[in-house]
């Protein structure tokens, strides 16, 4: 939305021009319309963002409610009547419905169960009882389901009758009685084929579907692997629950990328938005890996201290500890970064643990022979120091490389293998271990050098 046109609506509603105010918003889609509302609440409070939602045809009020953040859709069910909440609920796609339940506090959720009937009610608990992570939580139970034995005649009139009502409608599921999936179909072929042909006979029965309890991350590598628009879910006998559309799946895409970034840095996920999350919440997040790497650096003076002999004996080491662990620290990091990434969207497996330390291994020794040269270099010529601490200082560094590569491509493969998150063996933990690991490598190529007791 551009500029002016946002600057345009806040001096409307400033001045309590809401009808030309609602004018002017619904030129736009339901997320902009709902960013709006967001606008408004920060700018204006949550008062005047209720008034522009309640401006609002019903039926545009409806979709807008899924974009706003869970706090101000707790706070608008909280104004308006038990009759716009249940528009508001039917109106919504089950499993952006679901969606919003999920966020709602317990008494809201109550609220708006007692308005529904038993088998709506029944449906939606079995929905919100489904693990958080599951593909059960993303699924929906809008979808096209026929028989075998229909012709694709009956299937187009079925289509036409409650296509409507359902998430998607281009590929169609032939389930039997006890609605077991026996096979897929498009809308495509029903279109293109005589209508006295049997769905039997045009169905496709090697379908690939996932589990009601299987992982989301899971879900979303089949999705990226087939290029689905939509996939069934099935419970442990086989019988269709319901379906995952991709544009649910972009979503879980999203915020396991934002949680891997978070792990990567150095912190506990946080699923709210940056400015929806409290201070105390930020912190807490942001806490325990600073005070592990805290310890860490405790630990690496100690080691510091007990070569105080050698430093005492050769004061130039010390210019360039800080170069060799922070080269440690970021090789490290690169080779955990990518192996993360090759794990995330299946490019590596665990099984490849060897070649991967391989590659890495020839990756570190030809990086370490360039940044050694150049240090050696720079040393001598530039800054004048003897050849015994160059020698000293690129050794060093090349095993550092070669170490700390090794290691941050290991660890991330280590913790697939026991069934950790990868991303949890990223920058902090590689930095801590290759700061302790340069400094042991330092002092004992210094001690042979300068020949230190």
């Amino acid at each position: 939305m551009a500029e002016n046109e946002y600057g345009e609506i806040m001096e409307l509603l400033e001045s309590k021009k809401y009808s030309r105010a609602r004018t002017e918003i619904l030129k736009f889609n339901d997320a902009d319309i709902a960013e709006i509302i967001n606008e408004v609440e920060e700018e204006f409070g949550m008062e005047k963002a209720i008034v522009v939602f309640r401006m609002l045809p019903k039926d545009i009020s409806a979709q807008v409610f899924a974009y706003l953040p869970a706090d101000n859709q707790v706070e608008i069910i909280n104004v308006i009547t038990d009759q716009e909440t249940r528009y508001i609920m039917d109106e919504l796609g089950f499993d952006d419905m679901i969606d919003v339940l999920e966020e709602l506090p317990a008494n809201v959720v109550t609220r708006i169960l007692s308005k529904v009937s038993k088998e709506e009610r029944k449906l939606i608990n079995s929905f919100l009882n489904y693990p958080e992570d599951s593909a059960g939580s993303l699924m929906t139970p809008e979808y096209i389901g026929l028989r075998k034995e229909m012709d694709v005649g009956d299937a187009l009139r079925y289509i036409k009758q409650h296509g409507m009502d359902q998430e998607t409608i281009y590929t169609c599921y032939v389930m039997d009685s006890a609605r077991k999936l026996e096979g897929i179909i498009s809308l495509r072929t029903l279109v293109v084929t005589d209508e006295s042909s049997k769905i039997s006979d045009l169905m496709h029965t090697d379908m690939i579907f996932v589990n009601v309890l299987e992982d989301r991350e899971e879900v979303a590598k089949v999705f990226k692997k087939y290029d689905f628009l939509a996939l069934p879910v099935v419970d442990n006998e086989g019988r269709l629950v319901g379906i995952i559309t991709v544009d649910d799946i972009l979503d879980v895409i999203d915020e396991e990328n934002t949680e891997d970034f978070q792990k990567m840095a150095g912190m506990s996920p946080i699923r709210e938005s940056y400015f929806n999350t409290g201070i105390i919440e930020h912190a807490r997040s942001r806490t325990v890996w600073l005070l592990i790497m805290a310890i860490s650096a405790v630990l690496t003076g100690y080691i510091i201290n007990s070569y105080e002999d050698i430093l005492s004996g050769v004061i130039a080491l010390v210019q360039f500890m800080p170069m060799i662990m922070g080269t440690g620290g970021n090789s490290g990091a690169q080779a955990s970064t990518l192996i993360i990434r090759g794990l995330a969207v299946g490019e590596i497996e665990p099984g490849d643990m060897l070649k991967v330390v391989w590659k890495e291994a020839r990756i570190a020794v030809v990086v370490a022979l360039v940044l050694c040269a150049f240090n050696f270099a720079r040393i001598v010529f530039l800054e004048s120091y003897s050849v015994d601490i160059a020698v000293t200082v690129c050794l060093t560094l090349f095993l550092v490389i070669v170490s700390a590569k090794t290691i941050g491509a290991i660890l991330p493969i280590c913790a697939k293998l026991i069934k950790i998150d990868p991303a949890i063996m990223a920058n902090p933990l590689i930095a801590s271990l290759t700061d302790a690991i340069s400094v042991i490598i330092y002092f004992a190529i210094a001690k042979s050098v300068f020949g230190i007791a």
